[in-house]
């Protein structure tokens, strides 16, 4: 995949994980952040169980990117919650 499709597939997973988990967008940055790292997770863990893993600019790979992100905040929010 090019960086313009990473980048493109991360905004728009980025969003979709944080309107899931937080009901508000994160930012453009942060949204792009969280979709990138959200796939690379998301693909870890697909691979992990034994599913295909981000496969290029498609929907299952929405769909990955987006669990990714799910997961990511959802750590994020426990960790965060637990130091404060």
């Amino acid at each position: 995949m090019s960086l313009l499709a990473w980048i493109v597939l991360g905004l728009v997973a980025g969003f979709m994980g944080s309107k899931i988990v937080n009901k508000a967008g994160e930012g453009i940055l942060l949204d792009i952040v969280l979709g990138i790292v959200g796939a690379v997770v998301g693909g870890w863990l697909f691979n992990t169980f034994g599913a295909a893993g981000v496969t290029g600019l498609n929907l299952y790979s929405l769909f990955v990117a987006v669990i990714g992100a799910i997961v990511l905040l959802v750590v994020y929010h426990a960790i965060r919650r637990v130091a404060a």
